[in-house]
């Protein structure tokens, strides 16, 4: 019999884009479904980034970019890395790709050998380690629960490293969490990291404009970092540019110079457009960016009071990103009628079912005791979101 190959067989189908359609089938036959389930800012593209995306098609940027991306772009992405992050990167440590979950794929392409091992601390993004089995390599989960605010330490990372492990992958701002690592956090981490020849660490920075508690830290600032950290960012988060697909690297120029081998070969240079629009949205006013991040700061404040209202939920503050992941296994057991929760998948197609609120277990995340909900929506969602879910909730017995 006809089948696929056993580089997919190896992979498991994304849980939120799982989730996501699942609801929008329901919205589809009339059901108010509130969405809680997808990572992506609510907000519109600001106008100013649209109006440089027009004058780009009128200015006929249409033909094949670079593979690496546009000069321009790359030296805008050079300039943000140097006044936001104090990092002194070139235009040839920079490589632009068509969003960054693609930046995280190259790097582990790139990166990554038959049989390596890939430290990832749970809760992980779903794709992580999907990613690595596509690659050959072995994740191995550390798990960081609830207890210790979802951050690996020190001593889970040297307990976790072997001859094998070729790259550790670090997001903070979290997702699915919201946890942040604090500067002297990511110093011990990268103390621990330094000790060991050939070590790398992948850098998610994604939410790094989505911080509630000050300024953003990134890991490549120590001392012998830079050489072993490879820095991903991109527009979709911090600019609402979600379909734009524009993310980026900012790594040594080996390794930068092998995920462009790697993108030459399967996608080339990302949308024209698109990197004249993020160009223009990293050289020009930042202002929106803090709008937003002010929104989901007030939305976080807001959904955090009203599940700490819930009784049966575990919930802790998240310091950045657009998520709540709190504890749900106080339901396990419980049941509605015919429905029993056994696991937090159960309870989050329990909440769709029952409260037509779509939100994602958190066995997809690594964390079987929680499930992940967006505030990436209006307070009234929200509001009226947290209403149903206690509803819901407390027919459980």
């Amino acid at each position: 019999m006809a089948q696929l190959s056993d580089r997919l067989q190896r992979l498991a189908p994304s849980a939120t884009l799982a989730m996501s359609q699942k609801s929008s089938e329901m919205k589809a036959q009339g059901i108010d479904v509130i969405n809680m389930s997808v990572g992506e800012p609510d907000f519109n593209t600001p106008d100013h980034i649209k109006e440089a995306a027009k004058k780009a098609v009128d200015d006929n940027f249409s033909r094949y970019s670079p593979v690496p991306g546009y000069p321009d772009l790359r030296k805008a992405i050079v300039a943000k890395l140097k006044n936001e992050n104090g990092l002194d990167y070139t235009v040839n440590e920079v490589l632009v790709s068509n969003g960054a979950k693609q930046s995280v794929c190259n790097t582990v392409m790139a990166l990554v050998n038959d049989g390596e091992e890939v430290i990832i601390p749970a809760p992980y993004w779903v794709s992580y380690p999907q990613m690595v089995k596509l690659a050959g390599g072995v994740p191995v989960i550390v798990e960081a629960g609830f207890s210790q605010n979802f951050k690996m330490t020190p001593e889970q990372l040297e307990a976790a490293i072997t001859p094998k492990t070729r790259m550790i992958i670090l997001c903070s701002p979290s997702n699915p969490t919201g946890s942040v690592y604090s500067k002297s956090e990511l110093e011990a981490l990268a103390e621990v990291i330094k000790k060991h020849d050939d070590l790398f660490v992948l850098a998610d920075e994604i939410y790094e404009h989505i911080n509630y508690i000050g300024h953003h830290e990134s890991i490549a600032q120590f001392p012998g970092m830079k050489e072993r950290s490879i820095i991903v960012n991109g527009v979709s988060k911090a600019y609402a540019m979600t379909g734009w697909r524009i993310g980026y690297i900012a790594a040594p120029e080996w390794i930068v110079k092998g995920c462009n081998k790697l993108q030459g070969q399967y996608t080339s240079g990302p949308c024209s457009v698109s990197q004249k629009a993020a160009e223009f949205a990293y050289i020009s006013s930042q202002e929106c960016v803090e709008q937003m991040r002010q929104a989901f700061e007030r939305r976080r404040d807001l959904i955090v009071k009203l599940v700490k209202d819930i009784t049966g939920l575990e919930v802790n503050v998240p310091e950045g990103a657009f998520y709540l992941f709190p504890k749900c296994s106080s339901f396990f057991g419980k049941k509605c009628g015919d429905t029993i929760i056994n696991t937090s998948s159960d309870f989050a197609m329990y909440l769709l079912e029952e409260a037509h609120v779509a939100t994602v277990g958190g066995d997809a995340f690594g964390d079987p005791e929680c499930f992940r909900m967006s505030y990436a929506t209006s307070d009234e969602n929200i509001i009226e979101a947290m209403r149903r879910i206690k509803e819901a909730l407390s027919k459980l017995a």
